[in-house]
Order: C-alpha cells, then structure tokens, then sequence
C-alpha cells in the first residue's frame, strides 16, 4: 500500500502563502483578470477595493510564511482558525453571489480553494 504523503503545518502555511501572494499580486496588478472571471463589471471603484484588498491577502501570506515553523501552540491554531473562518465565510459568500446572479461561475475556483485550505488546515489541528 502506498504511503500518503505526510500533511504538515509547514508544507500548508508555504503553500498558503504562495496562494495567498498570487492573488494579492493578481488583485494589484490585474484585478481585471478576477472581475472577468467571476462576470463582474470592471469600474475604477471595483478596481480601488480590489487594489486594498490585495494588501489582506499579501499580509495572510507574509504571516504564514513567517510561521511556517511554528510548533503546535495556541498561536498557531489561532492562526489556523482565523484563516479557516476567513476561508469559508468566503465560500459562503462566493456561493451566495453566485446562487443571486451577481457573480459568474468563475467565483467557484474561489470557493473550492478556500474549502480546500480549510479542510487541509483543520486535518492537522
């Protein structure tokens, strides 16, 4: 039998933070590429929300890179649990756009990356 691969906070928190900087560069440089992809109108004040919102995500993806060797302790489930609440009250909201016609279906590559990340982090709570 093959021998699943060894699920750790580190492994998750550098790939959190990959995700997380990819999308804050994306919503800072080209937030046209997300309001296209989830069928929302491109204004100037989509874009400005888009732009503060990517210094969120770049500031998640600093802190879990920069504790990505934190031994299990209450900061680092706290970490985990903030992330996990954020991730799928995201979903949420993603599926509620979508189900109310203000979001296309590209907001499910979203929602299936934030329920991802909160069932991986929560394996290993």
């Amino acid at each position: 039998m093959q021998e699943m691969m060894h699920l750790s906070f580190n492994l998750l928190a550098v790939v959190t933070a990959g995700i997380f900087l990819l999308i804050a560069i994306v919503w800072l440089f080209a937030p046209d590429h997300f309001l296209a992809a989830w069928n929302i109108k491109d204004y100037a004040e989509t874009r400005l929300i888009g732009r503060r919102l990517s210094v969120l995500y770049a500031g998640v993806s600093i802190m879990f890179f920069a504790a990505r060797h934190a031994e299990q302790s209450t900061i680092r489930t706290a970490l985990i649990y903030g992330l996990v609440s954020t991730c799928l009250i995201l979903a949420v909201l993603g599926c509620y756009e979508l189900l109310k016609g203000r979001a296309g279906k590209g907001i499910l590559a979203a929602v299936l990356i934030e329920v991802l990340l909160s069932i991986l982090f929560m394996l290993i709570i």
